[in-house]
């Protein structure tokens, strides 16, 4: 087996830790969005939907998920009342993905309870490293696009 460079193994850490800190991350968000009766599955497909109506497969390319699961989610949504579907004039075979007025005021809750931890987490890493981890990890995803 080909010996790695000490940069892809410094690269290789910093995988294995990005995908350590979205599984908490993750559970961060499950924690949060509890009271409100969602997952953070499902507070991510509310999140997107914040900006306007949105295909599920839009919404799952321009977040990088897998198609299977972001429907999945959406009918979960759509199921306890939090979405609903329209015309989509661009595609009738997709239809729209709208938040109802019970999604809009599980987000406000929510964007009270995130405000609050985000600040609590942040206070705790000093702002510099926050965002030198922002920059590198912009670069790194658009590194990884060109790839």
């Amino acid at each position: 087996m080909p010996r790695r460079t000490a940069r892809a193994q410094t690269f290789t850490e910093v995988i294995n830790e990005v995908f350590l800190v979205n599984g908490e991350l993750l559970a961060a968000g499950d924690a949060l969005t509890a009271p409100v009766g969602l997952t953070a599955a499902q507070w991510q497909v509310l999140g997107f939907l914040e900006h306007g109506p949105s295909t599920a497969a839009e919404l799952a390319r321009r977040r990088g998920l897998r198609r299977q699961s972001v429907q999945e989610t959406v009918n979960r949504l759509l199921r306890n009342g939090m979405l609903e579907r329209s015309e989509n004039p661009g595609d009738a075979r997709a239809p729209l993905l709208r938040l109802t007025d019970r999604a809009w005021a599980a987000l406000r809750q929510l964007g009270k309870a995130q405000v609050s931890w985000a600040d609590g987490v942040a206070a705790r890493v000093p702002r510099d490293d926050l965002e030198t981890t922002l920059r590198t990890l912009r670069q790194l995803r658009d590194v990884l696009r060109e790839a």
